[in-house]
């Protein structure tokens, strides 16, 4: 049974978030504070973090950054705060996905099962990865696209490495042109976009209904998991 950490002040709303976690067979762990729950991450086995930004002692943003000093344990924000900017740093900082409030339980509870899966993925020695249809071979540089070979450039390469290295992650756009371009290049996103476009293009797949690359507006780019 897997164990989930709530770390949120709200009662109702942790009422609401145990029950329903506890009628979809997982372990709940509840922290009303920061502090608390970083030290339950410290003292107990958890296998992800449902985190509200808006805490009493600190905020959320701050635990975020805290846990990810020493763990990989998967992080989703349920926060009234949506605007943008708060997203981008929630997730530059280390979660692995956003969502606002009021939520669906049945999106938040599929969000869940996606990170879950993935977040002791298959090691990668082999340098081989299948993900729906398409084969990465990372020692050859060669993809295939349901059985037929398709030449990327390295930066093209390099954009599918990275998404599919955590499929289902969002990966922000000052992440992936750092990663891609260098430091200096941190803010020039519109690299990035044409670089997403030129992916997709060969790929085969149109952004209005992505199979791989799904676009988070003005956040970043994830690569698609089944939910």
């Amino acid at each position: 049974m897997p164990s989930i950490l709530l770390i949120e002040d709200e009662a109702q709303i942790k009422k609401f978030l145990r029950i329903s976690l506890e009628a979809h067979q997982y372990h709940v762990l509840e922290a009303r504070l920061g502090e608390q729950g970083l030290a339950i991450l410290l003292d107990q086995q958890v296998d992800l973090v449902i985190l509200d930004l808006g805490l009493p002692d600190m905020d959320g943003q701050e635990v975020i950054k805290t846990i990810r000093k020493w763990s990989q344990i998967p992080i989703i924000v349920l926060s009234v705060r949506s605007n943008e900017a708060e997203k981008v740093q929630a997730l530059d900082a280390g979660a692995n996905d956003y969502m606002t409030k009021p939520f669906g339980i049945s999106e938040l509870m599929a969000r869940v099962r996606a990170l879950l899966r993935i977040s002791d993925p298959p090691t990668t020695a082999g340098s081989k990865r299948e993900l729906g249809g398409l084969e990465i071979d990372l020692a050859e540089y060669q993809v295939r696209l349901d059985g037929q070979l398709i030449h990327l450039s390295r930066k093209e390469f390099e954009l599918l490495r990275l998404l599919t290295n955590q499929p289902g992650h969002i990966l922000t756009h000052r992440y992936l042109t750092q990663a891609i371009w260098g430091e200096n290049f941190a803010d020039e996103t519109h690299y990035l976009r044409v670089l997403v476009r030129q992916l997709r293009h060969k790929l085969g797949e149109e952004p209005a209904q992505p199979r791989f690359i799904e676009t988070l507006q003005g956040v970043g780019y994830r690569f698609k998991v089944s939910l």
